[in-house]
């Protein structure tokens, strides 16, 4: 699965998949803890990451939602800014 970005812990990536679905989201992983986010809401959809976690991820999610949902559209993964 591709990196997008890495920040405080954390790892984003995306990967298209035929047993990837709608709708579009990133995978995230922070130590033993993982989780997929919508990207067009920022809700957990699945997994177990911690709330701080989650904060963090949103606050990325929301300065490049754009760009993520191109991504998901053309199926071609760029890294991204981490988070500062």
């Amino acid at each position: 699965m591709p990196e997008i970005a890495r920040f405080y812990g954390i790892v984003i990536k995306m990967f298209f998949r035929k047993t990837e679905h709608n709708p579009p989201h990133i995978h995230a992983v922070y130590g033993e803890y993982v989780g997929s986010i919508d990207i067009r809401t920022g809700e957990m959809t699945e997994g177990d990451l911690p709330a701080k976690a989650i904060s963090l991820i949103q606050e990325w999610l929301n300065k490049n939602k754009k760009a993520l949902l191109d991504m998901w559209k053309k199926e071609k993964i760029t890294k991204l800014p981490p988070l500062k």
